[in-house]
């Protein structure tokens, strides 16, 4: 039985998967409101490129995430990439750091899964 034990889970994007912006914003939502109907969680969540506006102001997901961070995952955004967005005083929830960071969180991790 495949387990979130040590799994990085990394959006790029805002939202999941290509296409339609409004339908990869609701299977996001999805997708982290189930996660956190889930016993076992993944140890950390990486943001970066647009997927940095995920955990900015007016997020969808911002309460998906915020309940997910209390829970004890680590939440962790590229900063280049908030700057870029012209976010990083807008962020609601987790970290702010890295490329290394993310790289570190990475290697560490037994399994990565981009969505």
């Amino acid at each position: 039985m495949s387990s979130f034990k040590n799994v990085l889970l990394q959006f790029n994007k805002n939202g999941m998967g290509s296409g339609d912006q409004s339908l990869s914003l609701v299977l996001a939502k999805n997708y982290l409101n189930l996660l956190n109907e889930e016993t076992e969680l993944p140890k950390v969540i990486v943001f970066y490129n647009e997927g940095v506006k995920l955990i900015a102001e007016d997020s969808n997901v911002l309460e998906e995430l915020q309940a997910l961070e209390a829970r004890g995952v680590k939440l962790l955004a590229c900063k280049t990439c908030l700057k870029f967005y012209n976010l990083l005083d807008k962020t609601k929830v987790g970290l702010q750091g890295t490329m290394m960071d993310i790289i570190e969180m990475q290697k560490a991790s037994d399994k990565v899964i981009s969505l």
